[in-house]
């Protein structure tokens, strides 16, 4: 979640809590990496919803995008950056059941799917991949659930391709 998100939803932010979703950053502002000062991003990647939580924190940077000093500056900062593999395209004009299809279509076990908090087609959206999950004998777990695991320069730009051009 962003910052702004954070703080105009206080009430959402803790009944997701008490019901069990892990809840990570996405930083204190929706800008891109290389829109930002050194210093703007440290602070980027250094804010968390819950600061007070023990153990390694989550980073997914807006857009995926990262500069020079993404990488480094989440090492410093105890994060862990955490993207991922199929694009739900729900900040598109598509209905949820099309947007389903194609991000059903493009999941495998261990996916990472992104959705966003602020489309009106995101509940039903959501609704419609646990369902077809469940279809599938998938089940969703959280990111800690999952076993982390690095991806090189080729599989990053094959990724991004997929997310926005197909």
């Amino acid at each position: 979640m962003t910052e702004p998100a954070c703080r105009a939803h206080p009430g959402g932010l803790r009944d997701l809590h008490a019901a069990g979703h892990q809840i990570e950053a996405h930083g204190r502002w929706h800008r891109h990496a290389l829109r930002l000062t050194p210093w703007q991003e440290w602070a980027q990647i250094a804010w968390h919803p819950h600061p007070d939580r023990r153990g390694p924190h989550l980073y997914r940077p807006p857009y995926g995008g990262h500069s020079l000093l993404t990488r480094p500056i989440a090492h410093l900062t105890g994060r862990q950056i955490a993207l991922w593999d199929v694009e739900s395209r729900d900040w598109t004009a598509q209905p949820a059941a099309a947007l389903a299809a194609h991000t059903l279509a493009h999941i495998r076990p261990g996916s990472v799917i992104l959705l966003h908090d602020g489309p009106q087609v995101t509940p039903e959206l959501l609704g419609a991949l646990l369902t077809g999950l469940r279809e599938r004998g998938l089940t969703p777990v959280t990111l800690n659930d999952l076993r982390p695991h690095r991806i090189g320069l080729r599989e990053g730009w094959a990724r991004l391709r997929g997310s926005y051009g197909g």
